[in-house]
């Protein structure tokens, strides 16, 4: 009898816990690798996050740890953690992960300090020979859900993405491959930043007109700067690019919306990031993203002023410095 697949769920947020519930559903043996041990034993006893993706029943046949050895056993583990912890995590488990297996980066971020994509932040830690991306448009309430959602995962080894999007397809998951890693990754992490604008846009009441003209300028930003690091334009076009921008800035749901629209309102970054227990993204990316933007001489506008907009600028004023910028050609 064929042994079961195992796959470990390095990271126990929402988009963590909605992951585990999917391959639970697929019939894999998952295990959910809780960092808190107060979460770790509430939601083994509930069968519940309610920390994080609270009103979803975790699935019995999951099984809830916090022990760093039995999660790594796993032949493939999908780091799902914050970007601001992912390294320290990645450090955890460097020694303890077999050489042969699987690992996809399920965040999306940039580290602030050094400016890391998440695959590199893996592939020092763990010594990998290679990393797989999963990006797309995948909020993780529609998925857990049971809504039918559609996604991609990048390697330079195409063999190993096909590898992955076996593991990971489903009927209601439909799963892409691509070799552009770069260009999957950034646009699954950048387009957090427009969703801040979006969000700031709506929470102004400025209209359909200005939130599209944000998408697309932004998609614009996010396309120089990725090309400039390696990225294949056209990846821009795919579900990591588009499909993750329109989602995140359309949506309630977005994490990274809400903080635009309550900065829009009046609220402080500080208290807003207090209130929530998931990471908005977005919020590190932005400071990363405009280093990184100076570093490589590409003009980032929208950045830019989400930044000052977090640094305390008001709203309205990042707006009118936007649409007053000197004229340009559209491309």
């Amino acid at each position: 009898m064929q042994k079961k697949e195992t796959i470990a769920i390095i990271g126990a947020g929402a988009w963590g816990t909605t992951l585990s519930i999917l391959l639970a559903e697929k019939g894999l043996n998952v295990k959910l690798w809780v960092f808190e041990k107060e979460l770790c034993k509430e939601i083994n006893e509930m069968r519940e996050n309610k920390w994080f993706l609270p009103g979803f029943p975790v699935p019995p046949n999951i099984e809830i740890t916090c022990n760093d050895k039995e999660a790594a056993a796993s032949s493939s583990l999908v780091f799902a953690s914050p970007s601001v912890h992912l390294r320290s995590i990645a450090k955890r488990f460097s020694n303890l992960i077999n050489k042969d297996a699987l690992i996809i980066s399920a965040t999306k971020g940039l580290e602030e300090e050094n400016l890391k994509r998440m695959s590199e932040v893996l592939k020092e830690e763990i010594k990998s020979k290679d990393i797989c991306v999963l990006s797309g448009p995948n909020l993780s309430r529609e998925i857990a859900k049971g809504l039918p959602a559609a996604s991609v995962v990048a390697s330079e080894d195409k063999k190993i993405a096909e590898t992955a999007q076996k593991l990971l397809m489903m009927e209601r998951f439909r799963i892409y491959t691509n070799t552009d890693v770069i260009g999957v990754e950034l646009g699954g992490t950048l387009k957090n930043i427009i969703a801040l604008a979006a969000g700031i846009a709506d929470g102004l009441g400025l209209g359909d007109n200005a939130k599209a003209g944000l998408m697309v300028r932004g998609l614009a930003e996010i396309k120089r700067l990725g090309v400039s690091l390696g990225a294949k334009a056209e990846t821009f076009s795919g579900l990591s690019g588009i499909g993750d921008l329109v989602t995140t800035c359309s949506s309630k749901l977005s994490r990274n919306h809400q903080v635009g629209e309550r900065l829009a309102k009046g609220e402080k970054l500080k208290s807003i990031l207090e209130d929530m227990k998931s990471t908005a993204e977005g919020v590190p990316t932005a400071r990363a993203a405009q280093k990184l933007a100076k570093k490589c001489n590409v003009e980032m506008p929208i950045t830019d002023e989400v930044c000052s907009v977090l640094e305390g600028k008001d709203p309205y004023k990042a707006i009118s410095d936007l649409m007053m910028r000197s004229p340009k050609g559209e491309v």
